[in-house]
């Protein structure tokens, strides 16, 4: 069993993205996509126009300063390797309580389909009242072979709401 890590929140976050579990470099970092051809963090910088870093911190605060939160959709789950699709008993973080401390949250971002097919099938029935926005991103992961151009192209709806 693996587990993932607590949000990056504060009261002001404005925008959740939602990853499904911790790959198995950021597991061993206790890091968010801590895998360097992983393009999340990249795409991250270019869309605030920030100066990469490699220091965790500087990328929390970023995404802070941003009114961005960030958060996997599963609490646990097992899995071998960091493949989405050898996900085993999955179990979801709890969204009810997150949403209900940092009530600011108006839109949801999934990056990648299967953190969107986990929330839906998981935790969406556990929310009757929510009046977020969702939306699809293309997965950050390089076993999501498309360009990295082409992602930022699609990940720059996340701009729209900084």
């Amino acid at each position: 069993m693996i587990c993932s890590f607590p949000p990056i929140i504060n009261e002001h976050c404005k925008i959740l993205i939602l990853g499904t579990m911790p790959g198995e470099e950021s597991l061993r970092k206790q890091e968010y996509y801590a895998y360097n051809r992983n393009h999340f963090w990249k795409i991250i910088f270019s869309l605030t126009n920030s100066e990469p870093t490699d220091v965790f911190e500087e990328k929390r605060a970023l995404l802070l300063k941003n009114k961005i939160a960030l958060w996997d959709v599963l609490e646990t789950c097992d899995r071998e390797g960091s493949l989405d699709s050898k996900i085993k008993n999955p179990i979801p973080n709890d969204f009810k309580q997150l949403f209900k401390s940092y009530p600011c949250i108006e839109k949801i971002y999934f990056n990648g389909k299967k953190a969107e097919q986990l929330f839906k099938s998981l935790i969406i029935k556990d929310l009757e009242d929510s009046n977020f926005v969702y939306d699809v991103l293309p997965s950050t992961s390089p076993a999501n072979t498309m360009k990295f151009e082409v992602k930022l192209e699609q990940w720059k709806k996340v701009r729209a709401n900084l």
